[in-house]
């Protein structure tokens, strides 16, 4: 799950809603990675120069969960044009939205629909279908967006049961066949994908990071330069606070309150994504059990509480956060140590916490986290 990050601005903290994920296993093409664009000059700046930063703080709903954009402006884009600047790139998350949704008619609902068949598909679709095959294959399989084959056994988030039961293991193991993420073929050229036939995929593992970094080149084209852009627990951090410092999110402590964390991070042109065992969930016979499903057993993944990734670009945080679940610290820290740019922050199953060499300095430990079930 992504797990509401908190924004520290100056002497007020932001309390973000958690995002309502279907349930998804962790789930990498040697892709392009998409990156927010430097903002070209301007050359006509505006009139005031003198005239100090307007803060501009703009909500939505979009792709299931609340976006937020906070942002100042600045000689090159006064209240006005940031604030146009933030309607638009929240259009953009929405057009996205549309384009890959998996709740109603979309480019990616009619793979589902035609599974077994070649798709015709935007750019927007191919893009996170081949990262989402790079996460695959960078993961050893943990991350595998053919995991909704399995949707309808487990129920969490707005489908859970009031009593919860679990799926029978004969159940798991049968529908558990049709995961593979190598059965999702791409023929770019042709702007064309297609799944294995009986498969079904959701990209809501991936598809709000690529959503962030989208915005976030919609802001910066603007000249919109300093901004927070967030949907749900993805989140880019872009420039810097009025005073120069580095914007700092808070990680919330998986067994404590929403509205409570155990460390802070620091973001200057990175982002920040969470996967987190406690939002969707229900503990049944004193065990907890979460959305986020380990393909290689059918079942929820059992190594960790959260893990925070921090990297260059949203859709690659959203990418490797729930691989790093799945696979456990061991195996977790050293996949994050293999990609170019990645650190992350891992709260283990035993409330242990690990941080990465390349965030080490960046992270703050306020408090440790809550043990519990």
């Amino acid at each position: 799950m992504r797990a509401a990050p908190v924004l520290m601005l100056g002497s007020f903290a932001v309390w973000a809603c958690e995002r309502p994920d279907a349930p998804r296993v962790a789930a990498p093409s040697d892709a392009d990675e998409p990156r927010p664009t430097e903002a070209a000059p301007s050359s006509t700046p505006a009139a005031n120069w003198n005239a100090p930063p307007v803060k501009l703080d703009v909500s939505a709903k979009a792709m299931g969960t609340e976006v937020r954009v906070i942002a100042f402006s600045n000689p090159n884009a006064d209240e006005k044009q940031a604030r146009a600047a933030i309607e638009a790139a929240i259009a953009e998350i929405r057009r996205l939205e549309e384009v890959m949704t998996t709740w109603r008619p979309s480019e990616l609902q009619t793979l589902n629909d035609r599974s077994g068949e070649w798709v015709t598909v935007g750019p927007d679709s191919i893009d996170v279908l081949e990262k989402s095959l790079w996460a695959g294959k960078m993961s050893k399989g943990t991350f595998d967006i053919t995991f909704a084959s399995m949707n309808d056994l487990w129920k969490f988030g707005d489908a859970a049961e009031a009593a919860p039961k679990l799926p029978s293991r004969a159940e798991i193991d049968q529908r558990r066949k049709r995961v593979d993420y190598r059965k999702i073929e791409l023929d770019r050229d042709g702007k064309r994908a297609r799944i294995g036939k009986g498969q079904r995929i959701d990209v809501g593992g991936i598809a709000k990071g690529y959503a962030v970094d989208a915005a976030a080149r919609v802001l910066r084209r603007e000249k919109v330069t300093d901004f927070l852009v967030q949907a749900g627990g993805d989140l880019f951090g872009s420039g810097a606070k009025p005073d120069g410092s580095p914007w700092v999110s808070g990680i919330r402590d998986p067994r404590g309150s929403a509205t409570t964390f155990f460390a802070t991070i620091e973001l200057r042109d990175r982002a920040f994504s969470t996967a987190g065992d406690y939002a969707r969930s229900f503990v049944k016979d004193g065990k907890r059990y979460h959305h986020i499903i380990d393909p290689r057993t059918g079942w929820p993944a059992t190594a960790c509480r959260s893990v925070t990734i921090w990297a260059a670009d949203a859709f690659t945080a959203d990418a490797v956060d729930d691989a790093v679940f799945i696979l456990g610290p061991a195996q977790g820290l050293a996949l994050v140590e293999s990609l170019p740019d990645v650190g992350a922050v891992i709260v283990d199953a035993k409330n242990q916490i690990h941080v990465s060499q390349r965030v080490t300095g960046k992270v703050k430990i306020t408090q440790p986290p809550t043990d519990a079930p």
